[in-house]
């Protein structure tokens, strides 16, 4: 069956993504449209070996699309998806907008497939926040083996989650260092090159940020309403590639060679875990994977079920993109997709 997919943000870091894996992934569309704002249109995006021209979503008929990708920003999402919705199209949306919806499903497809029938409700899934889908990921298996308690998670987040401005921003610093030029900060409150901002989101009554709400609540929202955890949300000078260092507290008895095993077994997770000189992942090794990688699995001594480890994804593409397209599969698997007129 093919079918016809509308991109919304397609000028975007998460569009060029989700264009590049549309295409890899051999995705059953006979067509791809290429959206964005007025002030985009025309300009050309690569999707395989064609380029598409980008039309203005404010102009667009979305009558006869099946699916659309939507990775355009909250308030946008807002003011379009329900009317996208409306028309029988399904939204996939990468925004923060949905996730807290009772009646929007948020899916990562290895962890909670079975939420996507949700989708009838209001023909919007929400994609959850890249920092969250990896995690997930990791925690899922481990979470069926032994019961989690208790998360504690410490990230270091690559500027491409912020945007393709930040990406300039970390460039930028980086060269007016070496020529000795003043710096600029433009995206976030302070110098990001050879530095890091324990900041990310804004700064909510508790001290918390709403970055690492969106963890929290994500995380009961998909895995368990009953787990306990604590965030620490971090930007570090990288540009793709989020990071994070993982307390466990389990409820039942689970060792480090028991989670090696079930990690390994386990879908979208690729362990490397060497008790070496490099044998670990670092973001640099992750960039343009689809894996979540897992690494330094050991026991700590300090609880009476616990264990840390070290996880690792491209956010671009597991973090954004590819859970997306995942989605968009996961649809067609279930027969949920009706075809449009």
């Amino acid at each position: 069956m093919g079918l016809k997919i509308a991109i919304v943000g397609a000028t975007g870091n998460v569009g060029h993504e989700l264009l590049n894996i549309l295409d890899e992934r051999k995705f059953p569309a006979t067509e791809v449209v290429a959206l964005a704002s007025r002030r985009s249109l025309g300009r050309e995006v690569s999707f395989g070996d064609r380029t598409l021209k980008c039309q203005a979503l404010e102009n667009y008929d979305f009558t006869g699309t099946d699916i659309c990708l939507m990775s355009a920003g909250g308030t946008v999402s807002g003011e379009w998806s329900p009317k996208i919705a409306a028309t029988g199209c399904v939204v996939i949306d990468n925004s923060s907008k949905w996730r807290t919806d009772p009646d929007v499903p948020l899916i990562v497809p290895e962890v909670n497939a079975q939420d996507i029938d949700m989708v009838s409700n209001k023909n919007i899934i929400a994609n959850p926040n890249c920092s969250t889908m990896q995690l997930m990921v990791a925690l899922k298996p481990l979470h069926d083996f032994a019961k989690i308690k208790r998360v504690v998670v410490s990230t270091y987040q690559s500027v491409s989650g912020t945007g393709k401005e930040a990406m300039d921003e970390l460039f930028n610093q980086t060269r007016a260092i070496f020529v000795n030029d003043p710096i600029v900060k433009e995206v976030y409150p302070a110098q990001i090159a050879f530095n890091v901002i324990p900041h990310g989101g804004d700064f909510m009554e508790d001290g918390g940020t709403t970055e690492e709400w969106k963890m929290i609540i994500e995380t009961k929202k998909i895995l368990d309403p009953k787990i306990k955890v604590s965030v620490t949300c971090v930007r570090v000078p990288v540009f793709v590639g989020h990071s994070e260092a993982v307390n466990i507290e389990f409820e039942n008895e689970i060792d480090d060679e028991q989670a090696r095993e079930i990690l390994r077994e386990a879908p979208g997770i690729l362990v490397i875990d060497k008790h070496e000189d490099g044998g670990y992942i670092t973001p640099i090794d992750c960039v343009g994977e689809y894996a979540t990688f897992v690494s330094r699995i050991r026991v700590d001594p300090t609880l009476e079920n616990g264990l840390s480890l070290w996880c690792v994804s491209d956010n671009l593409r597991k973090g954004a993109a590819l859970n997306a397209i995942q989605i968009a599969e996961l649809l067609l698997e279930r027969g949920l997709i009706k075809k449009a007129a």
